[in-house]
């Protein structure tokens, strides 16, 4: 795309908004992988995010939202349009058994704030690297905990640029699934209904779930984190471990030998790597177990020019 009038009027609509153009997108997500984006913005205002929306809706102009990344893979060939990055909204407030965060707040500094105020029932997202927006999209949750047990009240804008607050009749959330997902929304602001608890207890529950992520996944090397949904009654990570491929390599990419669930960048892996490592594994696992492995992980931007650097080793 890269049309100068569309970062000129951006800068005039948001003159104080960071902008870029041709963004390097793989030095934006946990994975380390993608190409360049047409533009990057970063509002730090809500009525600055409105302001892109409704921008882009009316010039037509593809908008991908991003947060921290953690869960996303971006294809090699970048993302048309424009991304608006989430991460400078992030302000954090507590309202007695209650807080409030803006959506590009950590959801780890969010749980870390609950138990500095002896407030219970964020346990368990002390180990989830994203952000509070990427947590209500795909309901993040681990260790029995989940987004859908704890969220009251959300902010959103919707794809024209119009801001709706909902409540908890409104989400409705399934297993890695959300309203604000299947609708396009994108959240803006979320308030968490907590518990008083002791903080001995919050603590002792944040440090075991920090002892098994440190135990059983493979932090030394950057990931998007769980690449499959979990089937029913069954675990991704055991299919794919039965299924022989644990340290299956696609040039860079590897099935980790420490977590099958998990996907690593081992050597300079593209996207492409992944994308094939991943089609591999549910084929395997489809001919050995008639399982149909769905992707709990993202996939963006345009697949126009995607490169593999290997086949499967």
């Amino acid at each position: 795309m890269n049309d100068y009038s569309v970062f000129n009027e951006l800068t005039t609509a948001c003159p104080h908004m960071k902008m870029y153009s041709n963004e390097e997108m793989k030095d934006r997500t946990f994975i380390k992988v993608g190409g360049k984006a047409d533009y990057y913005v970063q509002p730090s205002t809500l009525d600055e995010a409105a302001e892109v929306v409704k921008f882009a809706h009316a010039k037509a102009i593809p908008l991908t939202v991003l947060g921290f990344g953690s869960n996303v893979i971006i294809r090699d060939s970048g993302i048309r349009g424009i991304v608006l990055n989430m991460n400078l909204l992030n302000a954090i407030e507590v309202l007695d058994q209650e807080i409030m965060a803006e959506c590009g707040a950590s959801f780890i500094d969010v749980s870390r704030t609950a138990r500095d105020y002896s407030l219970s029932g964020l346990e368990f997202a002390c180990g989830i690297p994203g952000s509070v927006g990427g947590a209500l999209m795909m309901n993040a949750g681990a260790y029995g905990g989940e987004v859908s047990f704890v969220l009251k009240q959300a902010t959103i804008l919707t794809r024209t640029g119009e801001m709706k607050v909902l409540d908890d009749t409104q989400f409705q959330f399934g297993y890695r699934s959300s309203v604000f997902e299947r609708e396009g929304y994108i959240v803006l602001k979320a308030v968490f209904k907590l518990e008083k608890g002791e903080l001995a207890d919050i603590q002792g529950k944040m440090d075991h779930f920090t002892f098994l992520r440190e135990d059983k996944q493979p932090l030394e090397y950057p990931s998007c984190g769980s690449v499959f949904k979990r089937p029913p009654n069954m675990f991704a990570g055991k299919l794919i471990a039965d299924s022989g491929l644990q340290g299956l390599r696609i040039g860079g990419a590897e099935v980790s030998t420490k977590h099958a669930g998990f996907i690593v960048n081992i050597d300079n892996a593209t996207s492409t790597d992944y994308l094939a490592l991943i089609e591999h594994v549910k084929k395997t696992v489809k001919e050995k177990f008639d399982v149909e492995l769905e992707t709990e992980v993202k996939i963006i931007g345009d697949p126009a020019t995607d490169r593999s650097s290997g086949q499967p080793t």
